[in-house]
């Protein structure tokens, strides 16, 4: 065979010429990317929502770790972290936030059902997709409550949905959703296992892995001791002057079903952010907290940046120069409130729990404090509340030492754009146009995986079509030259 061998080297040539073309590009694409930002929309089951503040159950549900609502029914879980592959479509994304149910109130002031859903992780792999959560019910009849850490809850189906790309946001719209073994067991027994759950949406912002910085050099010995020189001089390392903090803000959503009612059918309104407040989803931040708080006494008087404004149908009021005093194990809040061209001024509008507010690793932090309404607080929501009205909770944090981080808002992500949506597994037999351009935009735009795997295989057929017409060239001309010895020439029936 020696004659056939400048053909063989052309063919590896040629392919490892490929290979070196190729694989830099796929492996660049095979690299998985950090999902670093993003919401999860899911009512969970919506007739379940409507059991409990129904007749027959009596209950209610509130939401914890700044979960919000949108639209009808759908519970908002946000800041999505996690990682995805483009050129797989593997995805796991974890979003925080809960929501708590409560239903069949006892004499004793405790409830039959007791159940609380929080954490959603989604997890996706060679086209199969399960929503996880962490879970407390109470068990029905025996009224024990059991702990389930990342349950597996849920069941997506992904028919029609190619999670392969690498674009960002990663979008799902509508994913159809059903309760897993595991999810019915956790859920109580309120339903079986294949129950219809409420559809699954999400949105998440994904960036390539950061590449990595080369190590500082430490910092000298010597400059560490001017460090130590310079915060003795100033006092206790890290912290201003006793009774002075370095930094504080204050979260408080007002009331849910009050954001509701703004944005509605009946206020059709909307709310406005300004002078340093920002949007947490469900809750509002005002900033720059600055007074005074004493960590022995646990005590606190500071005033914080921003405004809100609520707007709407027969509707217009603002919340400005919010401030907040504790003492005594309570806080409350107060603003400044404007409504028909009136304001007034620092108004005690809702008082929250303050037990333990004593610093911890330079942090002195209540969370979701449960918050009344005040006689104040009525007045200036029209009195559409009565006081002692249950309201959002309060969350506060003061920083007391330079090093100590606020809490990070939480993080819905950006917009989504062109949403994968659920669709039957046939559905791509008759797109209509718009779903046609939209799927060619995703794949132009976020993949290009299959592009280097179309051109692979049409240069790889080129080439061993070269090759295939090289050996018959060759083998025709040997027919007609001895062979080299011990090895016998072509035979006609080679050619077939």
């Amino acid at each position: 065979m020696l004659p056939f061998r400048p053909a063989r080297a052309f063919a590896v040539a040629l392919l490892a010429a490929l290979l070196g073309a190729l694989l830099p590009a796929t492996a660049a694409h095979a690299e998985n990317r950090t999902v670093q930002g993003g919401r999860l929309d899911w009512g969970i089951k919506a007739s379940f929502q409507s059991y409990i503040t129904g007749p027959i159950a009596n209950g209610n549900w509130r939401l914890t770790g700044g979960a919000a609502t949108v639209g009808g029914s759908q519970f908002r879980f946000h800041s999505a972290n996690g990682s995805y592959d483009p050129a797989t479509g593997a995805f796991r994304s974890g979003f925080a936030g809960g929501v708590h149910f409560l239903g069949h109130k006892k004499p004793d002031g405790g409830h039959e059902l007791d159940l609380r859903i929080s954490n959603p992780t989604v997890r996706i792999s060679g086209g199969r997709g399960t929503v996880h959560v962490d879970m407390v019910s109470k068990a029905r009849g025996s009224g024990k409550l059991t702990t389930y850490n990342q349950v597996a809850f849920a069941s997506l189906n992904l028919s029609g949905i190619d999670m392969r790309g690498g674009g960002s946001p990663v979008s799902l719209a509508g994913v159809p959703a059903t309760l897993t073994a595991q999810g019915a067991t956790a859920f109580a027994g309120y339903y079986t296992a294949g129950t219809p759950l409420d559809p699954v949406s999400l949105s998440v912002d994904v960036a390539a892995p950061a590449k990595k910085q080369p190590a500082k050099p430490s910092p000298s010995a010597d400059a560490g001791k001017k460090d130590d020189k310079k915060d003795d001089k100033d006092g206790k390392k890290g912290d201003k002057a006793e009774g002075a903090f370095h930094d504080a803000a204050v979260d408080w959503g007002v009331r849910r079903t009050f954001r509701e009612y703004v944005t509605g059918s009946i206020a059709q309104g909307e709310w406005a952010l300004a002078d340093g407040a920002r949007d947490g989803g469900a809750l509002f931040r005002f900033t720059e907290g600055k007074g005074s708080y004493d960590a022995k006494k646990q005590t606190l008087d500071a005033d914080f940046q921003g405004s809100v404004r609520f707007t709407g149908k027969d509707l217009d009021l603002t919340l400005a120069k919010v401030s907040v005093r504790v003492e005594k194990g309570e806080g409350t809040l107060l603003a400044d409130v404007t409504s028909a061209g009136k304001t007034d001024k620092a108004v005690s509008l809702v008082t929250f729990e303050a037990k333990d507010f004593a610093p911890k690793d330079g942090l002195a932090r209540l969370t979701e404090a449960p918050a009344t309404l005040t006689e104040g607080g009525s007045k200036a929501f029209g009195s559409i509340y009565k006081a002692g009205t249950e309201m959002d909770p309060v969350s506060l944090a003061v920083a007391v030492d330079a090093k100590a981080k606020l809490p990070a808002l939480p993080d819905l992500g950006s917009e989504p754009t062109a949403p994968a949506s659920a669709a039957p597994a046939d559905a791509k037999a008759t797109p209509n146009p718009t779903e046609q351009a939209d799927d060619t935009a995703k794949t132009a735009s976020s993949s290009s995986t299959g592009m280097y795997a179309a051109i692979a295989a049409a240069l790889l057929a080129v080439a061993a079509a070269a090759v295939y017409v090289a050996l018959r060239r060759r083998r025709a001309t040997a027919a007609g030259s001895p062979s080299e010895p011990g090895t016998p020439g072509p035979s006609a029936g080679d050619e077939n």
